[in-house]
């Protein structure tokens, strides 16, 4: 399986991942391209099929790193390192002819500037540094002004940053300098970095999922058919915890807990939309139940997202089960049906999206079928038996006429590929 990597940078950078992966047969690379390094949070939601995120420039990471970090995306930076200021300084001598006595730098981390003067005895000559790595927010401004002011100044002749941005608008303001170059090795070792950890993470171990179970209105009933009550769902949730391998048990309040792995992560990922569980509840018991799963990488984590995810069961008074995942999306209601207006969303389809009428009733029982869940282009690749970019194509058409919205990104049951999932627009 091919392994798909974001890559964020410049078009220039880009172009040079491709050349450098390109004879792995084993790798996809999906170039996303700025003009500003900011625009790289707003990317990150486009990488929606990837595997792992390279970002190629420092300032474009640190600009996405909440998001990142929040998404647990698995991400990798190329280094800005003592190798790529070497090779910046030796490329300003010979290339440039430039004297390196009167510069100023910016980097991610000063200490690497520092580390190259000393081996390079630059004690004689004025070096300044910027360490932007420990600004508490990223400002492309802020590292010009550092530049501006000692040029101003009169302190420097020349300047050499990490920044494309900054390169741009020293050239504005008629200040010399130069954007340093990327040496191919670290963008080898970057792309070689993604590939890896995207095979550490697919032989990782599966989730943890916990699931909360409870009645809804607890004290509206007696203590003898209270008790009884919780017999029959104790009867119901033995059966249910041997099909799926999980471990049950019962808390002083009438309420149970499933702790399982793979098996149950199975079960909701193949039953989410018809949960027979909750059909099971209605019929034998006759009262509504609230059902809570939470997945995470540790037990504690998995317990946590159940609580959340059974506090969103209060909000009606039928039954109602939820999914919170390891990036705490909530997932539901599941096992609900929902209706769905198939003239109206006909019609939409003809007249909006501009689909034929074959395409139109197929995308009709594709999405009643799933009982009008939130899906991605892989789903309907996958419903059809066709390439993925014959569904995409589909599903940008669907988007271009206001049929369908994108409701999030997710990975609902397994830790792996990130999707963009997308709802219908009513």
């Amino acid at each position: 399986m091919k392994v798909k990597i974001a890559v964020f940078g410049i078009e220039e950078t880009i172009k040079r991942v491709h050349t450098l992966a390109k004879h792995d047969e084993n790798l996809d690379i999906l170039p996303f391209i700025y003009t500003h390094s900011s625009e790289t949070p707003e990317l990150i939601e486009r990488a929606f099929m990837c595997d792992v995120y390279l970002f190629t420039e420092a300032t474009s990471y640190l600009y996405a790193r909440e998001k990142i970090k929040k998404k647990r995306l698995p991400a990798v930076q190329v280094a800005f390192d003592e190798y790529m200021i070497l090779t910046s300084f030796y490329r300003l001598r010979n290339d440039y002819n430039q004297e390196l006595d009167r510069i100023s730098i910016d980097v991610l981390n000063g200490q690497h500037v520092e580390e190259v003067a000393k081996e390079l005895s630059f004690d004689n000559k004025q070096i300044y540094h910027y360490s932007y790595g420990a600004d508490e927010s990223t400002d492309i401004q802020q590292i010009t002004r550092f530049h501006q002011k000692l040029w101003d100044e009169g302190k420097i002749d020349y300047v050499l940053t990490s920044s494309k941005e900054v390169e741009v608008q020293l050239r504005e303001a008629d200040i010399p300098g130069s954007c340093m170059i990327i040496p191919e090795i670290n963008l080898l070792h970057a792309i070689q970095s993604a590939k890896s950890l995207t095979e550490l993470n697919q032989h990782k171990s599966a989730l943890l999922v916990a699931g909360y179970i409870r009645m809804k209105n607890q004290d509206q009933h007696e203590e003898q058919e209270l008790k009884a009550l919780t017999t029959k769902m104790q009867s119901l949730l033995v059966r249910f915890a041997e099909r799926t391998d999980s471990l049950l048990t019962i808390k002083d309040d009438h309420q149970f807990v499933l702790v399982g792995t793979k098996k149950l992560i199975d079960h909701l990922q193949n039953h989410y939309r018809d949960f027979p569980l909750l059909r099971e509840f209605e019929a034998e018991l006759n009262i509504p139940i609230d059902i809570g799963f939470g997945l995470g990488l540790s037990a504690s984590e998995a317990e946590a997202h159940a609580r959340l995810a059974l506090e969103k069961c209060k909000n009606e008074n039928h039954s109602l089960c939820y999914i919170v995942n390891e990036r705490k999306d909530t997932i539901g209601p599941i096992g609900i049906r929902r209706d769905i207006d198939t003239s109206q969303l006909f019609h939409a389809l003809i007249h909006k999206a501009r689909l034929n009428n074959e395409l139109s009733y197929n995308f009709i029982d594709f999405i009643t079928d799933r009982n009008n869940e939130p899906f991605s282009s892989n789903d309907i690749a996958a419903y059809y038996k066709v390439t993925k970019r014959s569904a995409e194509r589909t599903v940008n058409k669907l988007l271009s006429g206001n049929v369908i919205k994108v409701s999030g990104e997710e990975r609902p049951y397994l830790k792996g590929r990130p999707r963009k999932l997308f709802s219908l627009n009513n």
